[in-house]
């Protein structure tokens, strides 16, 4: 393995905090939908804000491990 992938490999693997990207949205009756992605990772999830005051809450697990 080279530096650089090895160093991915533990980005993957360790456990962290992480940095949600948004990738897209889209309004629906129920608030926003916001699709986003971990920047340091790079997993997967859905969102919900139901109102533009309130932070998103998380509607579907993590994905793309």
């Amino acid at each position: 393995m080279t530096g650089s992938a090895t160093e991915e490999s533990r980005r993957a693997d360790a456990t962290h905090d992480h940095g949600w990207l948004t990738e897209s949205s889209h309004q629906t009756s129920e608030g926003r939908v916001v699709y986003v992605r971990c920047a340091l990772c790079g997993v997967r999830r859905v969102d919900l804000q139901p109102h533009p005051l309130l932070p998103p809450r998380a509607l579907s697990r993590e994905q793309g491990r």
